[in-house]
């Protein structure tokens, strides 16, 4: 449904060394990088290419609010590692990852806060693995 998205931040260059962590550890690569804005995933006009990421610097006043955007992972140790990445590189923890069955049996998900305070989520809507 989505083809591509921005997020706002108020340092390109830290939100970089973040972004490339955690939406790396979701199997998304950085694809562009211009002074203003970074890119991940990849335009294209497959309809089964996930969407584009745009994480751009903000022009005037930052206020982040309690929008969140959520990344698709494969499965449950991607979630896990988006968290690792994010709480590694500058991120907040805002829902460790977990079985969320307020939103169905199989929703697994971690939440976080970007360095800008952005809310970022990672999910995976498969049956929990054995670990």
């Amino acid at each position: 449904m989505i083809d591509h998205l921005s997020i706002t931040t108020t340092d390109v260059d830290r939100a970089q060394t973040f972004y490339d962590a955690v939406l790396g550890a979701l199997g998304y690569p950085r694809v562009y990088r211009r002074p203003e804005a970074i890119g991940y995933g990849e335009r294209r006009h497959n309809p089964d290419a996930p969407p584009c990421i745009s994480i751009y610097l903000c022009r005037g006043t930052f206020v982040p609010d309690n929008r969140h955007w959520a990344f698709r992972a494969q499965n449950h140790a991607a979630v896990r590692a988006f968290h690792t990445a994010a709480l590694k590189h500058g991120g907040t923890d805002d829902g460790p990852p977990g079985l969320r069955p307020q939103y169905h049996p199989d929703y697994y998900g971690a939440f976080v806060r970007d360095p800008d305070g952005n809310r970022i989520e990672a999910v995976t809507h498969q049956r929990e693995e054995k670990e």
